[in-house]
């Protein structure tokens, strides 16, 4: 076929697309359930967002309630328990980026070195067992461990110590939901990193260790920039949902350390918001951590673009 009768450009896209339909339909239908959970349960529930704004009532609807523009989110700025649970928010979020980011990369490069398979499939399963605990169970061991009748203060007791109990103390609250997090999610956060270990060219290795390279000059040069864009974009990933430190898990322990040390945004939300049938008050707590959620990703995005990663999107 000449140039001159080669189908318009407009037509062969639409040919290609229909052949790439064609082809990946299966995909696509394996695809379609994803889609509409995530339609159904987080972009459709945004709607719900104009109630911050409202002061909502369920028996008028959201059409009928009142609008209060600001008047929300100006209560919130007058309210000193939204701050002490914003504090203790960003306290919490802090603690846990600092103590349990790093625990997945570390537990990833050691499992990398290990060398029997067999033995790397039999850690790997006892580390990714607990994140298919429900919090409930995770906490109840964590009291059988630590609590006031727990095998700590057991042991302690039968040797003439003073107890501790670390589930009642609210001075090492941060710590204590810090460690329960580490021992229920790391060992699920390392896949992404063994992923990104198993990506980097073995031929780098053996080559550095031709020229003599020892094995912690290895990790500084090949292994670590291996991995320095997952890393990068696994920490822009963490402080967009940094806000959002665990719902279930503070609910849960908040009677036992007190509010004061165990508020956070969301359980804020719930207790004086819908607990309390002011669901305004609380959808304007909720669009204030997504907003705030929103600027920290812009920010980290930033932080990954200086240093040469593209992050979430490239510039």
């Amino acid at each position: 076929m000449s140039r001159v009768d080669a189908p318009p450009r407009g037509r062969k896209e639409r040919l290609g697309l229909r052949v790439r339909l064609r082809r990946d339909r299966s995909l696509l239908l394996m695809t379609l359930p994803a889609v509409v959970l995530l339609l159904v349960f987080n972009y459709v529930p945004l709607f719900g967002l104009v109630t911050a704004f409202q002061d909502y009532n369920p028996l008028t609807g959201v059409w009928n309630s009142e609008w209060v523009g600001l008047g929300q989110f100006e209560a919130l700025i007058s309210d000193s328990l939204f701050w002490g649970s914003l504090k203790n928010t960003l306290y919490l979020s802090f603690v846990q980026l600092v103590l349990f980011f790093p625990i997945p990369i570390v537990l990833a490069l050691v499992l990398n070195s290990v060398l029997s398979e067999r033995l790397r499939n039999f850690v790997q399963s006892i580390v990714y067992l607990p994140h298919f605990f429900s919090w409930v169970l995770a906490i109840t061991i964590f009291q059988q461990m630590l609590g006031g009748a727990g095998v700590l203060n057991q042991f302690l007791r039968s040797h003439d110590i003073g107890t501790w109990d670390v589930m009642t103390d609210p001075d090492s609250f941060a710590l204590l939901v810090t460690s329960q997090a580490i021992w229920k999610e790391a060992g699920w956060g390392i896949i992404v990193f063994l992923a990104a270990l198993a990506a980097i060219n073995t031929d780098l290795y053996e080559a550095a260790a031709a020229d003599g390279a020892g094995r912690w000059h290895r990790l500084w040069h090949i292994t670590l920039p291996g991995l320095r864009g997952v890393i990068m974009l696994m920490l822009v990933l963490r402080l967009g949902n940094a806000l959002t430190v665990g719902f279930e898990q503070f609910l849960i322990q908040r009677e036992a350390v007190g509010h004061d040390a165990a508020d956070v945004l969301d359980t804020f939300s719930f207790y004086y918001g819908i607990a309390t049938n002011n669901y305004s008050y609380g959808a304007a707590a909720g669009l204030f951590k997504s907003v705030i959620s929103l600027l920290l990703i812009w920010g980290a995005n930033k932080l990954a673009h200086a240093f040469g990663e593209d992050g979430l999107y490239r510039k």
